[in-house]
């Protein structure tokens, strides 16, 4: 790698990092540097998950007092969430390179529709919710939805948080600070797991990986205190250019 290289994933992770702590949806920013550089979608993938995992990790006890009230829904979710997460990193690895490239822009188009349309998403679960259609004590929906989710999360990831708060929403939970812990601790189990699973494939570029990581990390430390600086709709609105930006790209390249 030249000097460039280096600081474009570096950039490209602290941005990532900054973006996670404060509206979601850094890998629009971090994954596409990997690909720029021409690396194998799928490694470039697995890369990502590895260089984000480290702020997600940190990020949960920052929620050690929402988490305290939360025991039973994590004794609940966690271990479908390591097995979904599990599950879908081999199927990733399982998956041909060609035909994951095929499904990129479909999957990233997803996870850009995802974030785009988050808030409509959670309000319609909200009026669900008003409405008594769902069953907060059904803890197979629970499961199955968790595991699905999961399931994506280890092959891709994109939106997962967003899936997974309304998911909770469903489960009958109502305070913000309490979802976005559960979630935390969720997806950091997700992607973990999923971590463990592309470095003893060997799927993972580490150069690249560790250059990220302390991007990513020091993106969540320092870098959330710029972007809060800004409008959080400007914040939103560039992730979303971006991810359709990069959904096009991957549609005609």
């Amino acid at each position: 790698m030249g000097i460039l290289d280096v600081l474009l994933l570096f950039v490209a992770a602290f941005v990532a990092g900054a973006l996670n702590s404060v509206a979601g949806g850094g890998s629009f920013f971090s994954f596409p540097a990997l690909l720029f550089l021409s690396i194998d979608p799928k490694i470039a993938n697995a890369t990502n998950s590895v260089a984000l995992w480290p702020g997600s990790m940190a990020s949960v006890g920052a929620y050690r007092r929402e988490l305290s009230t939360q025991k039973a829904a994590i004794k609940l979710l966690s271990t479908v969430s390591l097995a979904g997460g599990l599950a879908g990193a081999l199927l990733l690895l399982l998956t041909p390179s060609d035909l994951f490239r095929t499904l990129l822009p479909y999957l990233m188009l997803g996870a850009t529709l995802l974030f785009t349309f988050s808030s409509r998403i959670n309000a319609f679960v909200r009026r669900l919710e008003a409405r008594r259609i769902t069953v907060s004590d059904n803890r197979v929906r629970s499961i199955v939805l968790q595991g699905m989710i999961s399931i994506y999360g280890g092959f891709f990831g994109g939106g997962i948080g967003i899936l997974m708060l309304a998911t909770l929403a469903l489960m009958g939970l109502e305070n913000i600070h309490e979802m976005n812990a559960l979630k935390t601790v969720l997806a950091t189990l997700i992607n973990g797991i999923a971590v463990v699973t592309f470095a003893i494939a060997g799927a993972v570029a580490w150069p690249q990986a560790v250059i990220m990581a302390i991007g990513a990390v020091l993106g969540g430390y320092l870098g959330a205190a710029i972007a809060r600086q800004f409008n959080p709709r400007w914040v939103r609105t560039g992730v979303i250019v971006v991810g359709f930006g990069l959904s096009l790209y991957l549609f005609i390249s």
